[in-house]
């Protein structure tokens, strides 16, 4: 039996008191075991950043880069090991996990070029003989604790922008899928990072609250569901930190009557279920407006959907493979009967889905709903699994309001050729990002990444320059260099003014 641990900057010999289960969701075997930490644990964590980050914060920003470009060459080198080993435990097809180490070492490649976006701000001559500086410093201690569906992707996106700009980093990541983010703070450790810099903690919730309440640690980053983001958000908030809690989402795609439903339905089948659904930007609601629409859709998603091939994470001809745990299918398969309890059209039922060789796999097969309404759960929730549904619009304002009203307002997308449209959309539409004949609108790692409502919790996106802001702070210095004269007396008992 595999036995998986922390990465840590000191010895940590001690057997674990508590473990749990890491499985192969391709045949529901237990393949592994994780050591779960304690708070204990994530002291010695803190004490061995809190020695090493001021050493590390006074590297400069061109030779904390040439660690970024080390560490994006190794993961390139090692890119098969890694993609193997994020599939052998999440599930996803080794394409996908390809991608989603790629679209992590994005962001590496934007914090290659740190020290352009740590230049400071400078007025000369603010005011008599004074000038006006600013420059940004590292907060000190971060940690971010992560999902279970990316597990190179978003540790990648939080540990290198808080890195590169000088901070030390603990990372918690999920105990479904803890062995990539080892492997990663492994290779940073090759690239030339210092010991202490990035540290690996297992753990579960117990982790998480001593997390959030270490007085050492300055800011949080979280990605989860929306109940737990905005706990997280609240508990370190009152705890006086720094925290971003990226939550859940219902994304949709809005199909007018002008769109190419060829292409809509190839982006469909891509969005709505590719990684099986596990996705806080899937698409797994489809708006087509008007009855015309409507039914020419849903005649070309049906084949579409039989087309789709379901196997081993590891077999190259598959669409997708199996959810990540035996509870999140049954998770799944409970919401799927619960739109049949709501009413919804069950047009094609993915329950029951096996693959031979591989019964006791936590496989889900595609899922279609038609006529599902606004007001039934199953629609007000996050599924987060290959179910897609569709719920018909007459009007462009109609459509519009569905996510606009949506308790999560992470990401939507509008299928049109009308300019107007499109540009009348993203204007109006209560959503954080919108694409344009974009089925999944993940912005570039220089842009920032983040929804609205109950998708995000606090005031700052991750990775680009918002995430730079969100792991730096700002010091203003204002100065005057006197050239020997004494000044009005009188004036220095009145606010400065630059006038």
């Amino acid at each position: 039996m595999r036995e998986i641990s922390h990465k840590l900057a000191f010895a940590h010999d001690a057997a674990p008191t508590r473990t749990s289960d890491v499985f192969d969701p391709n045949n529901g075997s237990v393949q592994a075991r994780v050591a779960l930490g304690d708070a204990a644990l994530l002291d010695r964590a803190v004490e061995a950043a809190k020695k090493a980050q001021p050493a590390w914060a006074a590297v400069n920003p061109q030779r904390r880069a040439r660690v970024m470009f080390n560490f994006k060459a190794l993961v390139e080198k090692n890119m098969d090991e890694l993609a193997h080993l994020l599939s052998s435990e999440h599930g996803k097809v080794i394409a996908d996990s390809k991608g989603d180490i790629q679209r992590g070492l994005e962001v590496i490649e934007f914090c290659c070029g740190i020290p352009h976006v740590l230049k400071g701000e400078f007025t000369q001559g603010a005011g008599p003989g004074i000038d006006v500086y600013s420059f940004r410093q590292p907060i000190g201690i971060g940690a971010g604790i992560t999902p279970f569906n990316f597990p190179g992707m978003i540790p990648l996106w939080m540990s290198g922008v808080a890195i590169a700009t000088g901070n030390a980093f603990i990372m918690k990541p999920s105990e479904r899928d803890p062995s990539v983010p080892v492997r990663l703070a492994e290779l940073f450790s090759e690239a030339g990072l210092p010991d202490g810099i990035l540290q690996v903690v297992q753990g579960d919730k117990e982790m998480v609250d001593a997390i959030l309440d270490h007085p050492d640690i300055a800011a949080i980053s979280f990605v989860g569901s929306s109940d737990i983001a905005h706990y997280v958000y609240k508990r370190g908030v009152d705890n006086g930190k720094r925290v971003q809690a990226l939550g859940g989402a219902k994304n949709h795609g809005i199909v007018m009557p002008d769109a190419d439903l060829d292409q809509v339905v190839n982006d469909l089948s891509g969005a709505a279920f590719g990684s099986a659904g596990e996705r806080c930007m899937a698409l797994p609601v489809v708006t087509p407006v008007g009855e015309k629409t409507a039914i020419a859709l849903r005649e070309k998603l049906i084949p579409a959907i039989a087309a789709l091939r379901v196997g081993v994470s590891t077999d190259p001809e598959a669409h997708y493979g199996p959810v990540v745990t035996a509870a999140h299918k049954a998770k799944i398969e409970s919401y799927i009967q619960m739109g049949v309890d709501e009413g919804a059209e069950l047009v094609v039922d993915g329950r029951g889905f096996t693959l031979q060789g591989h019964e006791k796999g936590f496989f889900v097969g595609p899922t279609l709903f038609d006529h599902v309404k606004p007001t039934m759960r199953s629609y007000k929730e996050e599924i987060f699994g290959p179910v897609l549904q569709m719920v018909r619009a007459e009007t462009f304002e109609e459509a519009l309001a569905l996510p606009s009203e949506h308790q999560y307002g992470n990401g939507v997308a509008i299928f049109t050729r009308n300019g107007h449209a499109a540009r009348e959309f993203a204007a109006r539409v209560n959503v954080g990002m919108v694409g344009i004949n974009v089925p999944i609108p993940v912005p570039v790692a220089y842009h920032t990444f983040g929804g609205w409502k109950r998708s995000a919790f606090g005031d700052t996106n991750q990775h680009g320059m918002e995430g730079v802001k969100f792991w730096t702070k700002v010091k203003t210095i204002t100065q005057r260099w006197p050239d020997g004269g004494v000044g009005d007396a009188a004036n220095a008992f009145v606010i400065p003014t630059m006038g």
